[in-house]
């Protein structure tokens, strides 16, 4: 009881009904000491037996005198500190789907039995009426005095099949009707919701009910902007089947990451702002400035732009989607922090002023005798210092709110009125020529460039919307290019991307909304052409500027190999969606790790070991979804594994690298060479298939036994059977690179015993020589060994390999660290160190190696010119030749 007496102070409500005699404390009390959950709700009554007397009135009464109950339970608990704020905004969501639910038993029951069962027209099956929860209900967030916003749909148009015969809409129109009466209406013992039915299509001009296909049609055709943010948080309240997520999930989340969001969220949030100036609203802790609906706004923004490419971002609840933006790092911890201990602090505000007499309302009180009470009931002495507390969140809030949302940076007019000319449609084309040259540009080429821009289809057949953003992002290319080093091939790269990308108004919008990351691009795009492309290709990529983790060159893989297994099980089922989530991970992790290496933050070795990392992580997530996306097989892992060779197997993969894979199983099912050998056929085609989203890897199965005209996938007792009686020299020269990546690790353990067994076999140093050298010169018809070609010159990194491959193959036996797959720059160090080769002349031939790869490396991404054959070069050959000579005692020479 003194918990009751206590919460009866910060309520009229509560004391009325108590006072009244309309609250029995031997029933509140025994709730007050729990959670309630939907069986307390079913408890309360015999709803069955009351449904089955026909007895509409006493199910209205019953619900709201359990509403009452429902509501005093929650004031007590909550004013008392014995709940917080999920418990108070779960229950009384709680209590709205089990109302609606059972209000909706009732009225389908009572026209079902005028008018007959309604059926589908074309599936011929009884139909039921889905109710969907938006706004506050569907985020199992509602206020205890809160309206509930519904909207009604069925599954397909028909008729009933009763006597007196009624189409499908008539029907569900009248349940629906009788539904929001049991209710809504105001009775002797109050109401249970308002049920509010505006956020339906077509809001109070349209029809009440739409069948599933009419939803789709409106949502397609007429969907609003603001639609997307309502539909958002839309829930199915009801158990019948029916297809709504998936009509809806497309209309809310796009494909692609969506900017135009923000100037959407600008327009609704500025309307807000106008009504809450006209009205007076200040104080209103929900609408006005740093309120509940900047935060809620904050959150959907993310949702609205990301969640399309994101599937663990559509979320209902404002605090589960703020804490997924931190966790996936689009927010800053410290933020989510703040936005979070704001909401709970407001909306427990909001909870006590709704509290006081059970009215919608949050704005704050007037009444000094009231605001003191709520500065108690929020644990502050006085309404000072509450006030204190309370405007310190509001103004957090607004800060974030107004960073994240705010108008797109304006240049400064000096700037703006600079760069205009670039683009002016009524241009002097000598002046420009002169402005262009001034600037460092080559005149005649961009200006025809420019001029060609403009008169394309592309520019011409834009959007109303998309034609202002271009018009207004392309100065600012020039500009930021302008500053660049090479500023001709700079803002070449960034027209063409530009032009590339100019069909999607949210990319362009992007640019617009972040000055910042034009000349970020800017810089990027000036070093390296690869990337320009790679950015031309996956445009999504841009997303990545903004993030916190770019330039953090900390790579925890075990905890991205969890975030992405968490997304492929978000979209299970969806054999595109999940190939889409592996090349947006792996493109956005080559492109953080490709700016990072611009920006000389990575040596070639370690940049070599994180691509490598990255394709484990792709390859091990792979294969479950793969197996999971087979038809029904007779296990569910797969006994399969997957082997790493040549550069994969090395860890030395770069950019554009292939992957060279072997398959292997070990399953005695009699059926298991078929099951696997279209299992393999399944995991190539998700590696290299090309999506939506681009590519992945290309595959090379070749390494194989018997290459391609080999099975693609062989049991682990025919490739010991094939390695130790019909293998080739070059292809125990291939085991000496090759690596369990992923799979069932039994196979991996076979494997590596096996490879140890081969590796370390006795062998004629001479005839092993021999052999290699054949299979070098063997090279020379197709890969002529030019000094301007590091891999296949003399002296070059191919050299460096076999020579690395004969010291594995002939003195592992004696020396089995060498079996360890450290790579040719350690493998050469740790010969040295055993004496098996001059410790000089390998230092000196490490030097060269790491020389050929830096240089491969670099005519990749950075726009390198082709190999110049200098001084250099030239003294790195002689000393890869020099330990050739050593090693096999003999040149190769090619005529």
């Amino acid at each position: 009881m003194q918990i009751i007496d206590h919460a009866r102070r910060h309520s009229q409500y509560l004391s009325r009904h108590l006072d009244n005699g309309n609250l029995d404390t031997a029933i509140l009390l025994p709730m007050a000491d729990k959670v309630l959950d939907t069986g307390d709700f079913q408890k309360f009554a015999d709803w069955e037996s009351l449904q089955a007397a026909d007895n509409e009135a006493e199910i209205a009464r019953q619900l709201r005198i359990l509403r009452r109950y429902v509501m005093a339970q929650i004031i007590i608990r909550d004013i008392n500190r014995i709940s917080d704020l999920n418990e108070v905004t779960r229950t009384i969501t709680l209590f709205a789907d089990f109302a609606v639910n059972t209000a909706l038993n009732y009225a389908h029951a009572y026209y079902q039995d005028l008018y007959g069962t309604p059926l589908g027209r074309y599936t011929q099956t009884p139909q039921h009426l889905s109710v969907i929860a938006m706004g506050k209900a569907g985020g199992y967030e509602l206020n205890v005095s809160s309206d509930i916003d519904l909207i009604f749909i069925y599954p397909e148009s028909g008729q009933t099949d009763g006597k007196r015969e009624r189409d499908n809409q008539e029907f569900f129109t009248k349940v629906g009707q009788k539904l929001i009466g049991l209710l809504d209406n105001i009775t002797a013992d109050g109401q249970v919701f308002r049920v509010d039915m505006r956020l339906r299509p077509d809001g109070d001009s349209g029809p009440l009910v739409l069948s599933e296909t009419a939803l789709e049609q409106y949502l397609i055709a007429h969907g609003r902007e603001w639609e997307r943010y309502a539909w958002c948080k839309g829930r199915v309240v009801t158990p019948y089947p029916n297809d709504i997520r998936s009509l809806v999930r497309p209309f809310v989340f796009r494909k692609y990451l969506d900017f135009n969001a923000y100037e959407a969220m600008r327009g609704l949030h500025r309307q807000i702002r106008a009504e809450v100036s006209r009205k007076g609203m200040a104080d209103n802790i929900k609408l006005g400035a740093g309120g509940i609906r900047e935060i809620e706004f904050i959150a959907q923004i993310f949702q609205m732009i990301r969640g399309g490419q994101n599937r663990s971002l559509q979320l209902k609840g404002t605090q589960e989607t703020l804490l997924k933006l931190a966790e996936l790092g689009i927010i800053e911890s410290a933020t989510c922090d703040t936005l979070l201990a704001a909401y709970r602090f407001l909306r427990d505000v909001e909870h006590r002023l709704q509290y006081w007499d059970d009215q919608q309302t949050q704005t704050l009180p007037t009444q000094p005798e009231q605001q003191q009470r709520l500065a108690e009931s929020m644990g502050f002495a006085d309404y000072v210092a509450f006030s204190d507390g309370l405007n310190r969140h509001r103004s957090q809030v607004n800060a974030i709110f107004n960073e994240t949302l705010s108008e797109p940076e304006e240049q400064t007019e000096g700037d703006a009125h600079e760069w205009q000319w670039v683009w002016q449609n009524n241009h002097d084309d000598e002046q420009r020529k002169g402005r262009l040259k001034t600037h460092g540009f080559d005149a005649d080429s961009i200006s025809l460039r420019l001029d060609q821009l403009r008169q394309s289809p592309k520019y011409r057949h834009l959007s109303s919307r998309a034609q202002p953003r271009f018009d207004a992002v392309l100065p600012m290319l020039a500009q930021a290019a302008a500053e660049q080093p090479n500023p001709t091939e700079t803002l070449r790269r960034l027209l063409d991307f530009l032009e590339a990308i100019s069909r999607r108004s949210s990319y362009l919008a992007f640019l617009h909304e972040h000055p910042q990351v034009v000349k970020q691009l800017a810089g990027i795009m000036s070093q390296s052409s690869w990337v320009a492309t790679y950015l031309m290709q996956h445009p999504i990529l841009l997303d990545e500027l903004l993030s916190a983790q770019l330039m953090n060159t900390e790579y925890d893989w075990n905890k991205l190999a969890q975030e992405l297994e968490g997304r492929l099980k978000s979209v299970q089922g969806d054999t595109e969606a999940q190939m889409d989530v592996l090349r947006h991970f792996q493109h956005a992790q080559v492109f953080r790790l490709a700016i990072q290496d611009l920006a000389g933050l990575w040596k070639v070795e370690a940049l070599s070991d994180q691509l490598s990392a990255l394709s484990d992580t792709i390859l091990a997530a792979a294969l479950p979804a793969v197996w999971a996306d087979m038809p029904k097989t007779h296990t569910d892992t797969p006994n399969f594994a997957v082997l790493g060779y040549g550069k994969l197997g090395g860890k030395e993969l770069g950019y554009t690298s292939d992957l060279d894979l072997v398959y292997l199983y070990d399953d005695p099912h009699p059926d298991a060479p078929d099951i696997y050998t279209r299992f393999s056929r399944r995991l190539t085609n998700w590696l290299s298939a090309a999506t939506g989203a681009g590519t992945l890897y290309e595959v090379d199965l070749r390494l194989r036994p018997n290459g391609d005209s080999g099975f693609l996938a062989h049991s682990i007792g025919a490739f010991e059977k094939y390695q130790r009686e019909n293998a080739w020299t070059w292809e125990h020269q291939s085991l000496t690179r090759a690596r369990y990546i992923c799979g069932t690790p039994s196979i991996g353990l076979a494997f590596d015993a096996l490879r140890k067994e081969i590796l370390t076999r006795p062998r004629n140093g001479t005839e092993l020589a021999r052999e290699i050298i054949d299979m070098r010169e063997k090279m020379f018809p197709t890969h002529p060994p030019a000094d301007t070609d590091i891999k296949y010159a003399r002296g070059g990194v191919v050299d460096v390999e076999f020579i690395v491959q004969y010291l594995v193959l002939a003195k592992s036996a004696e020396c089995p660290e060498l079996l360890e797959n450290y790579g040719n720059i350690a493998l050469l160090k740790m010969a040295a160190e055993r004496g098996l080769i001059d410790a000089g002349q390998a230092r000196l031939c490490r030097r060269a190696y790491r020389y050929f790869r830096k240089q491969q490396h670099n005519t990749k991404l950075r726009d390198a010119a082709k190999t110049e054959v200098n001084e250099e070069l030239t003294a790195h050959y002689a000393a890869v030749r020099k330990l050739w000579r050593q090693v096999f005692g003999e040149e190769v020479t090619f005529s």
